[in-house]
């Protein structure tokens, strides 16, 4: 699932919203750097909201949001920027999947390197593509 962000620039670097979540923004000195702040804010807002009991919203479309004339103000100036939302549930899931037999052996020898198990390896490549893209 993926909440679209509000990026703005100033003096002071780069800060992201999230029209979604009035309050939970980010900061950074780079839009890289605020993006990858703001995938941890909206996991740290939607995990503390889950504890309250509140609804987590479904997350408005592009047009949705560039429609809404309350956001008018806070859309002047900004970029838009779809930020997933990764949830750490701390809990682990076992599953079958199926890979190239070279691809894994790949994958093998480069957790080794890393010191790394296979599924740290392949979940620290997974939440890295999903947060880049």
């Amino acid at each position: 699932m993926r909440y679209l962000s509000f990026i703005h620039r100033d003096e002071a670097g780069y800060g992201l919203s999230f029209p979604d979540f009035p309050g939970c923004v980010s900061v950074g000195d780079t839009v890289d750097e605020a993006v990858r702040q703001g995938s941890k804010a909206l996991a740290f807002h939607v995990e503390g909201l889950a504890e309250d009991g509140q609804e987590i919203p479904t997350p408005r479309s592009i047009d949705a949001i560039k429609a809404d004339p309350e956001l008018e103000p806070w859309r002047r100036g900004a970029d838009l920027v779809l930020i997933p939302l990764l949830l750490d549930r701390g809990s682990t899931r076992r599953v079958n999947i199926s890979l190239d037999r070279g691809l894994l052996e790949a994958i093998d020898d480069e957790a080794r390197q890393r010191r790394m198990t296979r599924s740290a390896f392949l979940a620290t490549a997974a939440r890295h593509e999903i947060e880049a893209t």
